[in-house]
């Protein structure tokens, strides 16, 4: 069955219209809502969750889950699940979508929001496919997750029951529609507090303890030993990140250069596919910065101080290639013209986390191209393909 591709390019740019960074999802979660009713889906199937209230750090709303009833000769099969976010990264605020040919760029200096407005088109021109020619097609819960560009936390804080025990899911993130994958790495994220002592750095310089260099001596430790970004021990591999450094809350670590820097808050992450080992790459930067604190001293003797934190984002999984998911993913590529490209990816999808629920996750792209930078561009061709493929999965025997 075609799939109308006019209809659904014009879903994709009335939601990449509608700005919706992570943790304000609000507006496209109506732009969604509303885009489902118009395609025939009962207001009663149509829901927001209240995962928002769970989730520790403030977000408008919670997921959008949509409940689609069977039907036809397909009615009576186990529940199966499309799911995508629904927020992207920061800088797609003010972007401007235009198309180009058979693709969609951007007229604005920031990102597009192809990642994962893409997503929403296909899953909302699924439903308007299954609806338009009455298609036979089991049970199927659609979930469109919040906040999943800062921490996949929308998928970690959903409610299993809310979702109807789907046998398998099928995620829409980055990439081709032909990209299977059965796989990700898993990531800690930390923090940390490093508190030294302020001293007038012209007249004193001796009495202070400078954050700063303990920072830096930190640093130097954990690239030295092999820990910083790409990291390779033996036959394990991950990668690691220093990101913020600031005074905290946004502000600069450090007030003047005449005092010495008395407080500075680093951020950092930590990946591999080997569960153990994304653990191991954030005990060398706890200890290279323990380490730094007790070298960096004053002439009282008094040394500085360090306070490490450090939480699993989401955990490492690689599906069996037996597995049914997988095996449903493959042939329905295949059937709408793509070749699979099964592999694994080494960034976190909600995927992640609904494999640690229990549900099966196969992720494909949907066009999304060189997302998270100014240079984001949709291939319409790709997108094309996934709103097909979603209904070629939702409609196999």
């Amino acid at each position: 069955m075609p799939v109308d591709t006019k209809a659904a390019t014009d879903r994709l740019m009335r939601f990449l219209a509608v700005e919706g960074v992570t943790g304000q999802e609000a507006a496209i979660g109506r732009e969604l809502m509303a885009a489902l009713k118009d395609s025939g889906v009962p207001a009663k199937a149509i829901r927001l969750d209240d995962a928002n209230t769970r989730i520790p750090v403030p977000t408008e709303t919670g997921n959008l889950i949509v409940d689609l009833p069977g039907r036809g000769a397909l009615h009576n099969q186990p529940r199966i699940m499309f799911m995508t976010h629904m927020d992207t990264v920061p800088l797609c605020a003010g972007a401007k979508p235009k198309k180009s040919g058979r693709r969609i760029v951007n007229s604005a200096k920031t990102a597009l929001g192809g990642d994962n407005r893409c997503g929403c088109g296909v899953l909302v021109t699924l439903a308007a496919e299954l609806e338009k020619h009455k298609l036979d097609h089991p049970p199927i819960t659609l979930l469109f997750c919040v906040r999943e560009e800062s921490g996949l936390y929308g998928a970690r804080h959903v409610k299993l029951d809310e979702l109807g025990s789907p046998v398998m899911a099928f995620n829409y993130d980055g990439g081709s529609a032909s990209n299977v994958i059965i796989g990700a790495v898993g990531a800690d994220r930390w923090t940390v507090e490093i508190m030294g002592r302020a001293s007038h750095a012209g007249v004193a310089p001796e009495r202070g303890i400078s954050s700063t260099m303990i920072m830096a001596l930190a640093l130097a430790e954990v690239k030295a030993g092999g820990w910083f970004g790409k990291v390779v021990k033996g036959k394990r591999q991950g990668t690691s990140n220093v990101g913020p450094v600031t005074g905290g809350e946004g502000r600069p670590a450090g007030d003047a250069t005449n005092v010495v820097t008395d407080y500075v808050h680093v951020r950092g992450e930590s990946r591999s596919h080997d569960g153990k080992f994304f653990k191991e790459i954030t005990k060398a930067y706890k200890a290279a910065f323990e380490k730094a604190a007790k070298k960096v001293t004053n002439a009282q003797g008094k040394s500085g101080k360090v306070k490490f934190k450090a939480e699993t984002d989401y955990y490492p999984f690689r599906m069996k290639d037996s597995q049914p998911v997988i095996k449903r993913a493959v042939e329905a590529v295949s059937a709408v013209g793509g070749t699979p490209n099964v592999r694994t990816a080494n960034g976190g999808l909600d995927a992640n986390w609904m494999v640690r629920h229990g549900i099966p996750t196969v992720t494909f792209g949907a066009g999304q191209n060189e997302a998270h930078t100014i240079d984001e561009w949709i291939n319409l061709d790709e997108y094309d393909r996934a709103c097909a493929l979603a209904v070629q999965l939702a409609t196999m025997r």
